[in-house]
């Protein structure tokens, strides 16, 4: 059995299937950096990445363009995250109840939009993925290529944004906003920065995010929809920003380190492995939880997280 794990062959799969399982992962959680740092903690992650899942995949499938799906779930995302936004900085609920009430109603509501639009099928319809692009050149490399260089073109975009986010975090007017609202929300409205219209962008992004990855599992992983289709990532997403200590390119790691556990627990099982299915499937979960224990200790959370702001308070 370990001749056929220990092959050049098994980890160049394992490692490609690592870099690709991450962006599900990988895009609620940079999302999640704007939001979180805004001082707003959003665990309604998961309903909204299946309400932009099952949008995406509606939209892709009655056009027959992936593109407009990918479009779908991002409007989709932005739209499902303005409740959130609108209960937490306007009405200023408690944000974990808040989360937690969108992430049931996000799934019942995907779920019921879902049999209104296809109704009950013995066989799920289904759309035609992304096709793979090969980077010239570098998708030749042995071993480099196919790891890196030979997915499909949402899985690029994904780590592209973790500079993007980076940049507009660290380098922009509008980060700063972001970062001084989740700081000192009073100061920063002294200074004449509207806190809710901060707060608002910043949950907002973070649905776009969120819906985005929702449409990729939809219509360039999994090719159709199902109920359970996200299955917690969106939980994890909101973990690996304090296992990411609030940064972009550690978020990736986080995701990557995700990505792996999940890689390997399919490819494991492929092999016939010895192991009870309910303990593999267990495998991305308890090292996700792990490596959040461990790195959360100092992760530092801002001043104002989860603290509902209002001028007339004092």
């Amino acid at each position: 059995m370990l001749n056929n794990v220990f092959t050049i062959g098994f980890m160049v799969s394992l490692l490609a299937s690592t870099v690709r399982l991450a962006t599900p992962i990988l895009l609620p959680a940079l999302g999640q950096l704007y939001t979180q740092r805004a001082g707003i903690l959003n665990l309604g992650v998961e309903g909204t990445m299946t309400m932009g899942a099952v949008s995406g995949f509606a939209a892709a499938f009655i056009t027959g363009n992936l593109w407009v799906g990918v479009l779908g779930g991002i409007i989709t995302g932005v739209l499902w995250s303005t409740i959130m936004a609108w209960l937490s900085v306007t009405m200023r609920a408690n944000q974990v109840i808040a989360g937690t009430a969108l992430n049931i109603l996000g799934g019942g509501a995907a779920v019921y939009i879902y049999r209104v639009i296809f109704g009950i099928q013995s066989l799920p319809p289904q759309v035609d993925p992304f096709a793979a692009v090969n980077v010239p050149v570098l998708s030749s490399i042995p071993v480099i290529g196919p790891i890196f260089f030979q997915h499909n073109i949402l899985v690029y975009l994904s780590y592209m944004m973790v500079i993007v986010t980076w940049f507009v975090l660290e380098k922009t007017t509008f980060g700063l906003k972001i970062k001084a609202v989740g700081e000192n929300p009073r100061a920063t409205d002294s200074k004449g920065i509207s806190v809710a219209k901060t707060r608002y962008a910043a949950v907002l992004i973070g649905g776009a995010y969120a819906g985005a990855a929702g449409a990729f599992m939809s219509i360039a992983y999994m090719n159709l929809f199902t109920e359970d289709i996200i299955s917690g990532r969106g939980f994890i997403a909101v973990s690996v920003v304090v296992f990411a200590r609030f940064m972009p390119f550690r978020a990736m790691w986080g995701a990557l380190l995700f990505g792996f556990a999940t890689a390997l627990q399919m490819r494991l099982q492929a092999l016939g492995i010895n192991i009870a299915n309910q303990l593999m499937l267990m495998l991305p979960y308890v090292m996700t939880i792990l490596a959040l224990v461990t790195a959360s200790r100092k992760a530092e959370f801002p001043s104002a997280y989860t603290v509902p702001y209002s001028r007339m308070e004092r």
